[in-house]
């Protein structure tokens, strides 16, 4: 029979090493406690969700030619529609999220392509990612034009994103000599506009690609001094 414990006195646990066990127990338990008493999946799982969502999202607006159910993003993902619905309440949500997440993308990529390649392969690797965002776009253009009209999803500023992208490349490639000095950056963007209109989702990568060598062609110095030439 154990010693009684003397007024005032406190029992302790009998070695330190039950008393960390004790301590860290809690602390060990709360985050699935948490997520049982609330039906909650835990926060990293919400995220991996919200990642695959996304990615499938992409995957199949930029593959289809008509109106994207969102129970065949959902599927693609592997996950229930109740789990799109929770991340993503309504389609303008998924469409504006998605939208955003490749604007981000496009335009970040400049730096590491830049490293990389020279800066006329730089331009063109980055013309091919533009393009993808392209693709993407067009499987969300009417949920997009329509989000833009009611105010429904916030108008971004790709032009001026893009063509601060584009800008940068060519400062570089003039300063290396090897793209032109005397180009406007927003006369690019309009060439780059002028191909995807003048392109659908039927033609081939490789027409498109075509025409994209040549606007970097009519980029490329005449005479050797980062200008056109006479």
């Amino acid at each position: 029979m154990s010693e009684p414990t003397p007024p005032g006195a406190v029992r302790g646990p009998a070695d330190p090493a039950t008393a960390a066990a004790s301590a860290a127990a809690p602390a060990a338990t709360s985050a699935a406690t948490v997520a049982a008493a609330t039906g909650r999946p835990a926060r990293s799982d919400a995220r991996r969700n919200r990642e695959k969502l996304l990615a499938a999202a992409r995957t199949v607006f930029a593959a289809a030619d008509g109106a994207v159910a969102l129970e065949a993003i959902a599927r693609e993902a592997g996950v229930g529609i109740g789990t799109l619905y929770r991340h993503f309440p309504t389609r303008e949500a998924l469409v504006e999220a998605v939208y955003a997440a490749e604007l981000d993308e496009v335009t970040a990529s400049a730096p590491a392509l830049l490293a990389r390649f020279p800066p006329e392969d730089a331009l063109r690797a980055w013309m091919d990612r533009y393009a993808a965002f392209v693709a993407t776009k067009r499987g969300m253009a009417d949920t997009l034009r329509a989000g833009w009209a009611s105010g429904s999803i916030a108008t971004p500023t790709t032009r001026e994103r893009v063509t601060a992208v584009i800008a940068a490349i060519l400062a570089e490639g003039a300063r290396t000599g090897s793209l032109r000095a005397d180009v406007e950056p927003e006369d690019v963007t309009a060439m780059l506009l002028g191909v995807f209109l003048s392109t659908t989702a039927s033609d081939t990568p490789e027409r498109t690609g075509r025409l994209f060598g040549l606007v970097v062609d009519a980029l490329r110095p005449l005479d050797g001094r980062g200008t056109g030439g006479a």
